[in-house]
């Protein structure tokens, strides 16, 4: 990141702390992603998931330009998937060339057993490490967190 008169350089103690805290949360993020037993599912598998289930049903070419990639690259993934009884695909009622792909019951219960089971690690990890004043501590933490985001 370059710095102008504008926008000077961040101080030693924020790059100090934006460096922990992209570390931390990281690892957050690879504890929690273990809990959720992903199996073999690649990246580019999930982030398709879960852009289905943000944006609701779409064409192979809608989520590659979605996820910024090459529609020929999302044939694969969205083959693989539906392999994989996680998505299925129906002809477009507007344009029957195209198919409008959707998650299954089968994904959205595996969403939803996903999410109680990160969910629930993060709860009884916080309950048993952290005392009482120290997960107060945490929620003032999150709500500084959510100032950097919002």
């Amino acid at each position: 990141m370059s710095s102008s008169p504008g926008n000077p350089a961040p101080g030693p103690r924020a790059s100090a702390l934006a460096a922990e805290l992209r570390g931390l949360i990281g690892k957050l993020k690879r504890r929690l992603r273990e809990q959720a037993n992903v199996g073999d599912l690649t990246v580019s598998q999930i982030a398709v998931l879960l852009r289905l289930e943000k944006d609701g049903p779409a064409t192979a070419s809608q989520l590659a330009r979605a996820e910024s990639m090459r529609a020929q690259s999302m044939g694969p993934i969205v083959a693989a998937l539906e392999a994989a009884g996680l998505i299925k695909g129906a002809p477009d009622p507007n344009d029957g060339r195209q198919t409008i792909i959707a998650l299954t019951e089968q994904c959205l219960d595996w969403i939803r057993e996903g999410r109680a089971a990160r969910q629930d690690w993060l709860s009884r990890t916080i309950e048993q490490r952290l005392a009482t004043h120290e997960q107060e501590q945490l929620a003032a933490a999150v709500l500084l967190l959510k100032r950097l985001i919002d």
